[in-house]
């Protein structure tokens, strides 16, 4: 359909009020910190992209996956923001924030380039900018794949709009062949190739956008209209023309089963088993997620970061009910497919963009999520746009009632989003909010104890793993913040069980045998705790603290050259473990090397500057070095950090070199 002609500066206007309205729901994420639900795992803590932007860092992220994840574009931004904004999770938040004002604009001009729909497409944009569903996608740091993965989407789609403008002449032509597209085909082939490119850079940002050749199926259908307007499918025009449509589409289509194929090579290991296998329990929760997806919709109340599987089948009248919906929706949509093709259009949308994830998401500990809406609900937002406007197209006042309906609805979800939002201000905030709106949730409860336990309220965070134990006695999990939380309650036994509960619920948990050898090593007993580090590291290679504890439970048995190569391990993981640095320096000490011991305690000291052991171990190294002058203030500085710390066996010690130290460096008579 051409596009109706619309005032370039009320287009600007409608960019700039998209914009507006996304920072004012959304711009308060800047004042937020990270949350624990995996963004220390895939940010702040991971040394693959807390380092900052590097072309060798570029390089390790597409030739490498990472948790068992390949999506190396966004890998990429996240390096950039690290580089740009360091540990500062405000930083992080901004660069999501004004990814998804990006996508929402974008939405908007593709829709009113491919429909001539001014005021429809703007509301459409309106609506995906500050739906509260859309939350989770733009406040969550480690989502940054889910807007990423949209703005390539509609990038995409702005391309593949050049592309048909360009070619549709063409194949309005009467009995067209294959040579006569030759003469033009250096019009269109650039922006053919750019949708080809901007594709494969959302599926290497989220893999979930497979079926984007699927939609621009669709969009051939209506609005673009590239098949013959009035006819039956079967007749031999359509179906050359829907041969012809389908052949465009398999470069999209193999760079979409390449994309497939990555995804179940990585994430193969990351599926738990469903609790239930049955068809019926598997079948049962498609249903219910779809239309669970469309009420959220409709009535976005009651969100939360993650809503937990029934352990039992569902029941058979809301499974034949969600069946009933759908199939409605579905055989009104197909009816009226002539006279309503976005009927059609917007339900196979939202149908086959969820088909990725709406299955194997029964495989995982949640039976859906929020962030899953970003893009398929899109299709919802058209059918129900488009619907409502054309019922009341003969109306005498539907431009009053419509745009006044339209300001209520958008201010509405406006401040919906912006209460929703809010709740991801920390990870207390999120978990007691998750927790309040969702009941026997495991994983909510999991996760609120760690939060509290990283606040070190260890009572409060013992209540929350044991509240999850008692929903799920085999959470693996559970079990292991919960020795955690005993251990700092000096419980060590009671924990140690958990830990080897732990085990015997998953005998290759990396972080139960690193834990229950920790422990064992706090009690003194190295020798048991070593092999248990040993395991650790053969299960996780790159665990620093397992590489940190096992080189220091070697160095207490006097096995330094053992124990060097696991702390430099540790350093080169996780380049911030003050306390690597530190004892890596009493290592090579005790090898004589003072140099290098004296550069790591340096290190240790610019990270920890009160730290009493490493100012007394400087000031040794630097006096067997000879430069007495330098060594003598960093042991009096010990000394003072050490009385008062009240560490009054170092403090003897650090007198006892004092008195051994001369007070200069002597210097070397002349010639």
């Amino acid at each position: 359909m051409p596009e109706k002609s619309s005032p370039r500066g009320l287009t600007f206007a409608v960019c700039l009020f998209l914009a507006v309205i996304v920072w004012a729901v959304f711009g308060q994420t800047r004042h937020f910190d990270f949350v624990n639900y995996d963004d220390p795992t895939y940010v702040y803590k991971s040394p693959a992209f807390n380092q900052g932007l590097s072309w060798p860092g570029v390089v390790w992220v597409f030739t490498h996956e990472y948790e068992h994840e390949w999506f190396p574009v966004t890998y990429v931004t996240r390096m950039l923001d690290s580089q740009l904004y360091g540990a500062n999770a405000g930083g992080h938040h901004l660069t999501n924030v004004l990814l998804h004002a990006a996508t929402a604009i974008l939405l908007f001009l593709v829709l009113r380039k491919m429909t001539g729909a001014f005021w429809r497409a703007a509301f459409v944009a309106a609506v995906f900018a500050i739906h509260p569903l859309r939350v989770e996608s733009v406040a969550w740091v480690v989502e940054r794949k889910d807007v990423l993965s949209g703005l390539f989407f509609m990038l995409t789609l702005w391309a593949w709009w050049r592309y048909v403008q360009k070619r549709l002449p063409t194949e309005l032509a009467a009995n067209q062949t294959a040579a006569s597209f030759a003469p033009t085909a250096h019009r269109w082939l650039p922006d053919y190739f750019l949708a080809l490119v901007f594709f494969a850079l959302g599926l290497l940002s989220k893999s979930m956008l497979v079926t984007l050749p699927c939609v621009l199926l669709l969009l051939d259908f209506w609005p673009l209209q590239r098949l013959p307007v009035g006819q039956p499918f079967v007749t031999r025009a359509n179906l050359r023309a829907w041969w012809r449509l389908l052949l465009e589409k398999i470069p999209f289509l193999i760079l979409s089963a390449g994309a497939c194929v990555t995804t179940i090579l990585t994430e193969k290991n990351i599926v738990s088993t469903a609790h239930s296998p049955s068809l019926y329990w598997r079948l049962g929760n498609v249903l219910l997620a779809y239309t669970d997806y469309l009420q959220h919709l409709i009535c976005p109340v009651g969100l939360a970061v993650a809503y937990p599987h029934s352990e039992t089948n569902p029941p058979i009248v809301a499974v034949i009910f969600s069946a009933l919906i759908l199939i409605i929706i579905t055989v009104s949509a197909v009816a009226g497919w002539r006279k309503h093709p976005y009927l059609l259009v917007g339900w196979l949308w939202y149908l086959g963009m969820f088909l990725p994830i709406i299955d194997s998401m029964q495989a995982t500990q949640n039976a859906r999520a929020d962030r899953y809406t970003y893009l398929p609900q899109i299709g919802l937002c058209i059918l129900i746009t488009w619907s409502v406007a054309e019922l009341l197209k003969s109306w005498r006042y539907r431009r009053v009632v419509l745009t006044f309906a339209a300001v209520m609805i958008i201010a509405g979800l406006a401040v919906g989003a912006y209460i929703q939002t809010g709740y991801w201000q920390n990870s207390v905030t999120l978990w007691t909010r998750t927790l309040a709106c969702t009941s026997e949730n495991s994983f909510a409860e999991d996760s609120l104890g760690g939060a509290l336990a990283n606040q070190e309220n260890w009572p409060a965070a013992r209540q929350h793993f044991e509240s999850a134990l008692r929903i799920k006695p085999d959470y693996i999990e559970a079990h292991i913040n919960l020795g955690v939380a005993l251990v700092a309650q000096n419980q060590n036994a009671d924990a140690i069980a958990h830990f080897e509960r732990a085990l015997q619920l998953n005998p290759d948990s990396a972080d139960a045998h690193y834990y229950l050898g920790d422990t064992l090593a706090d009690q003194g007993q190295r020798a048991e705790a070593i092999p248990h580090f040993v395991r650790a590291l053969q299960l996780k290679p790159d665990y620093a603290a397992a590489h940190y504890d096992l080189g220091l439970a070697l160095a207490t048995q006097g096995k330094w050259v053992e124990a060097i190569p696991h702390y430099a391990a540790a350093l080169k993981i996780q380049l911030d473990e003050t306390d690597a640095r530190y004892i890596s320096g009493v290592a090579l000490a005790n090898q004589k090397k003072w140099a290098e011991a004296i550069a790591l305690y340096e290190q240790a000291l610019q990270r920890k500057p009160d730290f009493a052991e490493a100012h007394y171990r400087l000031g040794v190294a630097l006096k067997h070095e000879g430069k007495f002058s330098e060594a003598l203030p960093q042991l009096q500085q010990a000394l003072t950090l050490a009385t008062t710390q009240g560490n009054a066996a170092l403090a003897d010690n650090i007198r006892g070199e004092i008195k051994t130290t001369p007070a200069s460096t002597p210097t070397v008579p002349a010639p």
